[in-house]
């Protein structure tokens, strides 16, 4: 899906990584043990990496982060940045699904929407819910209600997993994000606390919500707005949809065992949902556009 070229993104819904040393304590407060249940992957980082890879729920030395880390993104400023650079794809997103939601949820369920920034970094830094790094993948932390990617990510998404690299794979993954801090509004985050894996598992009915709400969001996104009344995005083409489905099926559990696992599938431990019930889930919200679409824990027909 390509952005208008004249419309204006908001850098100030993302802020970047830094560089600075820093010790992160994994798991952050509290026991969350919710934190990794929005990692866009959640495998073993060690499966990703070839052993390369950091646990998020370790003490690592890792790259600092915050909004003290200076990144101005003066780079993105309009939709045609967007269009050719995949930080500013990532930032025209941001703008885009935020838009969305602050309408739609007093509209749909009655529910105020509230801004959640994206930090977008370099290699790996520090959150309140452990390590963020392209090992983890992107992931939504619900103690600090952020969301936290490496742009990196969609040549992994792409070379790795096999998704078509269009750029509603990437914006998808982004709305996947958001999906989470909308469940998280919504009260139903808590429900992928259940310890359980599985195709029928609270973590995989999270995922799959989250799916369908940035399906529900591609329905519209050609109606959001810049803060001047300028569309942000065309409309979607056959291919755009197509793209994200790529992406969707790039990530389910069964084609990660497949890819990665030497071709075993073990459902038992699946924490995302197979390849099609994620492409499922992401049609069933474009195609009603509406989050009433997404109850996921209503059924048993994942």
């Amino acid at each position: 899906m390509s952005f208008n070229e004249g419309a204006n993104l908001d850098t100030s819904q993302v802020t970047g990584g830094g560089s600075r040393g820093g010790l992160a304590i994994g798991g952050g407060i509290g026991g969350l043990v919710i934190v990794l249940v929005a990692a866009f992957l959640g495998i073993d980082p060690a499966v990703l990496g070839a052993g390369g890879g950091t646990d998020p729920f370790s003490t690592n030395q890792v790259q600092g982060g915050g909004d003290d880390a200076g990144e101005t993104f003066d780079q993105c400023k309009t939709g045609a940045d967007a269009n050719r650079d995949d930080t500013c794809r990532i930032i025209g997103t941001v703008n885009s699904v935020q838009a969305y939601w602050e309408d739609a949820l007093p509209a749909d369920v009655s529910r105020q929407y509230r801004a959640a920034k994206t930090v977008i970094y370099s290699g790996a830094t520090q959150s309140p819910c452990g390590t963020a790094s392209n090992q983890t993948g992107p992931f939504y932390c619900p103690s600090d209600e952020r969301i936290y990617i490496d742009a990196s990510f969609f040549d992994e998404l792409t070379s790795r997993f096999g998704a078509d690299g269009g750029a509603l794979a990437q914006e998808y993954v982004v709305a996947h994000e958001y999906g989470h801090h909308v469940e998280n509004i919504l009260g139903f985050l808590a429900k992928g606390q259940d310890g359980t894996t599985g195709p029928q598992s609270g973590g995989v009915r999270i995922e799959l919500m989250a799916d369908c709400m940035a399906g529900v969001w591609a329905n519209h996104a050609s109606t959001t707005t810049d803060a001047d009344g300028n569309t942000l995005l065309e409309p979607l083409t056959d291919q755009d949809i197509q793209s994200a489905l790529s992406a969707a099926a790039a990530v389910g559990d069964d084609h990660i065992q497949e890819s990665l696992g030497g071709g075993n599938v073990n459902q038992d431990s699946w924490t995302h949902g197979s390849s099609e019930s994620r492409q499922k889930w992401f049609l069933a919200g474009y195609e009603s556009g509406t989050v009433n679409a997404c109850d996921t824990f209503s059924t048993n027909d994942l």
